[in-house]
């Protein structure tokens, strides 16, 4: 279909939107229902933002956009302000960087704003979460045959580093966003594993999915979330909960990725004291393994360049 890029073109997105919806798959029909009932949605909302209201992800929203004839949702958005006269880069700051700090702030302010959100982020996790309930998941992480970790978009991100620290000190763990391959990994769980799911507002819903079909197999399934009545945590036999958002930040912020990083840094931990001889040997075997792909120390010499620095014989 050829791309409508000019909103000045006969049809509006409206009338895009309900042309085409009822050939959408059940995700993308969620997108226009949102848009529907909300039509300025897209010039207040990150991609993110709009997923989550949607349940659904960012990469479903990004096909919506091309099946009404966006290239994508910069594309969208631009579109949408330009119909509702909303296109001003005062209300872009506002929803797409920063709410509590002023575009013309000098870099001092915008650091110590961004300290206190960051900090005070992660000192309501820490109230929030229950330690009986941490304890638990790290002692079944510790013990499992497998450990499957779930996220999408910017939940992802933070799966993938989950996976990695785990899998580092020996625990044979895999992270997956695309819901094909999540759900392959997750009917294949039973009783010796465990199952992470991650999602900032908890009703992204390729992250409940792959979380729901891995309980059915019989894992112990744990939710990563900032919403204990999401559909995300009630699909999870333990709900580990992080502090959401306020109005200043963004659902992509980086202080609630802070939050998750909290959480999972301290399930690496408590999960290395419960298997500190196997952490061990693994640590000191990684670290060898990538010892040689890491420069060392050098400093200029007296015509600039630099030269490797020996070490010291005294």
């Amino acid at each position: 279909m050829p791309l409508m890029q000019d909103v000045g073109n006969e049809l509006s997105i409206a009338q895009r939107i309900s042309l085409r919806r009822p050939a959408m798959p059940k995700a993308m029909a969620k997108i226009a229902d949102v848009i529907s009932a909300h039509p300025t949605a897209p010039v207040e909302l990150t991609i993110t933002e709009l997923a989550d209201q949607a349940g659904t992800s960012a990469a479903t929203v990004t096909r919506f956009c091309r099946a009404i004839g966006f290239e994508g949702y910069t594309q969208f958005r631009v579109g949408v302000a330009a119909e509702s006269g909303r296109g001003d880069a005062g209300t872009t700051w506002r929803t797409d960087i920063a709410e509590d700090i002023g575009q013309d702030d000098p870099a001092d302010r915008v650091l110590l704003t961004l300290l206190g959100l960051h900090t005070r982020s992660m000192e309501i996790t820490t109230g929030l979460l229950d330690l009986d309930d941490v304890q638990l998941v790290a002692r079944a992480i510790a013990e499992a045959r497998h450990v499957d970790i779930y996220g999408v978009g910017g939940s992802g991100v933070i799966a993938d580093e989950f996976r990695g620290r785990l899998y580092r000190i020996g625990v044979n763990a895999h992270s997956w966003s695309d819901v094909h391959d999540g759900l392959t990994s997750a009917v294949l769980q039973d009783a010796s594993s465990v199952a992470v799911g991650i999602s900032n507002t908890g009703r992204t819903e390729e992250t409940i999915e792959m979380l729901s079909h891995a309980r059915a197999a019989g894992a112990l399934t744990v939710a990563i979330t900032t919403d204990a009545d999401s559909w995300l945590a009630s699909s999870a036999d333990v709900a580990l909960i992080t502090a959401s958002e306020n109005p200043a930040q963004r659902p992509d912020d980086l202080s609630i990725k802070h939050a998750q990083l909290l959480v999972i840094d301290l399930l690496y931990v408590l999960v290395a004291q419960r298997t500190l001889g196997q952490a061990a040997t693994r640590l000191a075997a990684s670290a060898m393994a990538v010892s040689a792909h890491r420069r060392g120390q050098s400093f200029p010499d007296e015509r600039g360049t630099k030269r490797q620095k020996k070490e010291s014989t005294r």
